[in-house]
């Protein structure tokens, strides 16, 4: 039961084993295809078993197509004396993601349309991309382009963009029904630690765990480059998305902010409601968010053609921490508490809509006599044993094949756990009986 495997996990141990993975993939120089993606990929299945796709350049997926492949080896720029002042070695923020290449030397005017940084906080290296854009770049911090006196500089990119292959990867484990539940991430960003390898790190223990527990549903992970990925997933698989019943994409899910989820396109689905509730029930600070056509990959999942029900999960929201898309959402950005705290949020989450059923009171003529079944004798202390009768009770009147054990959660205010519990320990005994669509 998911319920054993959430109550014997350490937050602190698991929470050291993700950021060590997260460790392990930080420096892999990542883009929205290339051998960065594959690298990847390749560190990802040492831990679970992913099947790698590769879809041609130039395969048409609904609007968009599938970009050349982009690849870089070196990238430099170097000053009047041969010194390399920017180095694609030191850091791979260094170059504009997709950028073609490039070797000459150019006015400091010249490289000056070329570089980018943020004058706010000098010791940063912002992020950019170009991926729709055939130019070049570099990104760098404004203390280095303050120090830039040579009236000509160096510059090299040795890159390559060419006929290739969109790389992803997923994982499926087939439960007892074929509904999905589908856990998202984008893997398409260099060296950020938060955004986006806390998440691929969060994801691949969840499948981990999951691949070993009883599972009522199916199980998808996708680990996609950001956008074009899963708009070619869905493409690809459109006859296979029916199944989808619930799911999760999961981004900047490891810094210190408080927990924050992001409703799907429908509002009140029911991973929403399960995400929502465990955020509750954690008496901690979190935020709910309603959606919006803007953010990660929910956004292509939840599009009008598919409107599925699949929200987001984050700490601080993208945009909203300075650290975002700079050379700052480095390794100490992300705390290995905060990692452990999603992961186990996101397990609950799923233990809901694992063991949400809708039941049938047997015996629905006033309150069945609970002692005589010695429904009370093995309880605990006495807060405990109130509290594990009100669940009872609870069930008891709204099992009526029209309420969910979610349902009765939020309409008692009471723990999922403590109503599941409730609900398997009338079904034992005879007083309830899972309700079948016939009912």
């Amino acid at each position: 039961m998911l319920e054993q495997l959430i109550s014997r996990l350490d937050i602190v141990a698991t929470g050291q084993q993700l950021h060590r993975l997260v460790s392990d993939l930080y420096p892999i120089c990542r883009s929205i295809s290339g051998d960065g993606v594959r690298q990847t990929l390749d560190r990802l299945r040492q831990e679970i078993p992913l099947e790698i796709q590769e879809i041609p350049s130039g395969t048409d997926v609904f609007d968009w197509k599938i970009p050349r492949e982009w690849n870089i080896n070196d990238a430099y720029i170097k000053d009047s004396r041969g010194v390399r002042i920017v180095d694609f070695n030191r850091s791979n923020l260094h170059v504009v993601s997709y950028s073609v290449p490039v070797r000459k030397k150019v006015s400091l005017e010249e490289l000056k349309s070329h570089l980018f940084t943020i004058p706010d906080q000098p010791d940063w290296i912002p992020y950019r991309t170009s991926y729709y854009n055939e130019t070049w770049g570099f990104c760098i911090t404004h203390n280095q382009l303050r120090s830039m006196t040579d009236r000509e500089y160096e510059v090299c990119i040795d890159s390559t963009l060419e006929d290739g292959h969109l790389t992803y990867g997923e994982c499926f484990f087939p439960g007892e029904t074929r509904d999905e539940i589908l856990i998202s991430n984008h893997i398409c960003h260099p060296s950020l630690a938060n955004d986006n390898l806390a998440g691929i790190a969060i994801s691949s223990l969840l499948a981990q765990m999951l691949a070993s527990a009883p599972r009522r549903y199916s199980y998808r992970f996708l680990f996609v480059p950001g956008t074009i990925g899963s708009i070619t997933w869905l493409c690809l698989h459109e006859a296979q998305v029916a199944n989808i019943r619930h799911g999760i994409v999961l981004a900047c899910a490891g810094d210190a902010g408080c927990p924050t989820y992001k409703r799907s396109r429908q509002g009140n689905a029911e991973i929403d409601r399960a995400m929502i509730q465990i955020l509750k029930e954690s008496g901690g600070s979190h935020e709910i968010l309603d959606f919006s056509p803007y953010g990660y990959d929910e956004r292509q999942y939840c599009s009008p053609g598919f409107d599925l029900p699949v929200g987001c999960f984050m700490r601080t929201p993208h945009s909203q921490y300075p650290e975002y898309h700079t050379s700052a959402d480095d390794l100490s950005f992300v705390k290995a508490a905060s990692l452990g705290d999603s992961l186990a949020k996101c397990l609950s989450a799923i233990a809901i809509l694992e063991g949400n059923r809708t039941y049938l009171n047997q015996n629905p003529k006033c309150e069945p006599q609970l002692g005589k079944r010695g429904l009370y004798s093995s309880f605990g202390g006495a807060t405990d044993r109130k509290q594990r009768e009100m669940a009872m009770l609870w069930v008891l009147n709204y099992s009526d094949g029209k309420n969910s054990l979610l349902d009765i959660c939020e309409k008692s205010r009471l723990p999922f756990a403590r109503v599941r519990e409730a609900a398997v320990a009338l079904e034992e005994h005879g007083l309830l009986k899972e309700a079948s669509a016939a009912d």
